[in-house]
């Protein structure tokens, strides 16, 4: 089954988010502002009298322009410079009609030229802002001196309309400013939030490792002190049963090697590529004589070629499902058959053990199904698992080699640019 994309909603980060959220609120705070502006004319129809037909052009326009921009940021999720850019510039002019088609500059909708320069702020700080008051204050000049516009015979004072730039002007500024340093504390908060999350991935690999060398290393340590006195207390004839010994001790040794390279943030590489069958069948040797199994490797080719992170991800795979073997099928035949095709790799491992209810979840949980799945999905495969109470039980790996390939790389490449 194949597994379900993310949503961009879960990819974005949180600076994104805030980003997103702030859309949001212009959104809506423009829809706002063309609902107040089409209920101040309802109210008062005169203020359209001079030029009715732009009027209401302007006003309803406006209202629909103000819902298509929420909606384009409900579905866009991500809003990129270039709208944020255009719809600045769609602001003023259409600002600029409601102004001059409802009175000129003695319009009762001066103040919505504050509207793109709170929105140029929000985006682009102090710089932003001014530059988007000064377009708003030369649209107002341009209402001022034309005569047409105006429902008054006497045009607005010069100092009044001087007045009122300095006030767009002022405004701007001031949203630019509170703008940046909202800005600046966000990306410290980001910083130090940053930080506390390393900071606590150090103190969580000091806790494992405190615990690990306290209780696992110790254990191994005190296996291997034992192991080396029943060695030196068996007589010379028992030399297989001392070799047996030895081999325990080295095995254990160079786990203690892997957890302490682990612990000190080293790369661990237990198994050296182009090994697998060879591994395999140190491991149904094992098997074959301490427990009497009887075991079957066949590999087509005998010499595989595989990649080192499929091999090393089957490697574990299968030796997890001997585990199985041992701990919970008491069977008295295994059988590994491998198959490497241009495109895939098919792996099998069949016992004729007691068997296992599938649908029993804990039996799953208990037999370590899900580790298994885990690994083999890593490498885009797939695993099947077949088995009855009484009848045994079949593993059955298939890995495309192509698709393994390209997901590797492309982890590869992503912990390269982090």
């Amino acid at each position: 089954m194949p597994r379900a994309k993310p949503s961009t909603s879960d990819m974005i980060t949180p600076e994104e988010g805030w980003l997103l959220q702030r859309e949001k609120l212009l959104a809506w705070l423009r829809v706002a502002f063309a609902i107040v502006a089409v209920v101040v004319i309802q109210l008062n129809p005169s203020r359209t009298a001079r030029f009715p037909q732009l009027s209401v052009f302007s006003l309803w326009s406006f209202l629909l322009y103000s819902l298509f921009i929420v909606e384009l940021v409900r579905r866009q999720k991500i809003i990129s410079k270039k709208i944020g850019i255009i719809t600045a510039c769609l602001d003023s002019v259409w600002i600029f009609l409601i102004v001059f088609s409802t009175g000129g500059t003695r319009t009762p909708f001066f103040f919505y030229f504050s509207f793109p320069i709170l929105s140029a702020s929000l985006r682009w700080g102090t710089k932003g802002s001014v530059f988007v008051a000064l377009v708003g204050v030369t649209l107002y000049g341009l209402v001022r001196f034309s005569m047409a516009a105006e429902t008054f015979e006497t045009p607005m004072g010069i100092d009044t309309l001087l007045v009122r730039s300095l006030y767009l002007i002022a405004l701007a500024y001031i949203f630019g400013f509170v703008s940046e340093f909202e800005k600046r504390q966000n990306q410290r908060l980001l910083a130090l939030s940053d930080t506390a999350v390393k900071a606590a991935a150090i103190q969580e690999r000091r806790r494992i490792t405190y615990e690990l060398h306290d209780g696992i290393l110790q254990s191994l340590a005190t296996i291997i002190l034992r192991l080396e006195s029943c060695r030196n207390r068996l007589l010379d004839s028992q030399k297989e049963l001392r070799w047996d010994i030895e081999g325990i001790e080295d095995f254990t040794r160079n786990s203690m090697t892997e957890i302490r390279n682990f612990l000190a943030g080293k790369e661990t590489q237990p198994l050296t590529p182009g090994t697998l069958i060879e591994k395999l069948h140190d491991e149904l040797k094992f098997l074959q004589q301490s427990l009497g199994l009887e075991v079957i490797l066949e590999s087509e080719p005998e010499d595989l070629s595989l990649p080192h992170h499929i091999e090393r991800e089957l490697y574990y795979a299968l030796r997890e499902a001997l585990t199985n073997v041992t701990k919970h099928s008491h069977a008295s035949r295994v059988e590994i058959q491998i198959t490497q095709r241009p495109d895939l790799i098919e792996a099998s491992l069949k016992d004729n053990g007691v068997g296992f209810d599938q649908h029993n979840r804990k039996s799953r949980s208990r037999l370590g199904l899900s580790g298994m799945e885990d690994r083999i999905k890593k490498i885009e495969g797939r695993l099947s698992i077949k088995s009855s109470p009484g009848l045994g039980t079949t593993v059955m790996f298939t890995i495309p080699l192509l698709a393994g390939r390209e997901s590797i790389e492309g982890s590869t490449k992503t912990l390269s640019n982090n």
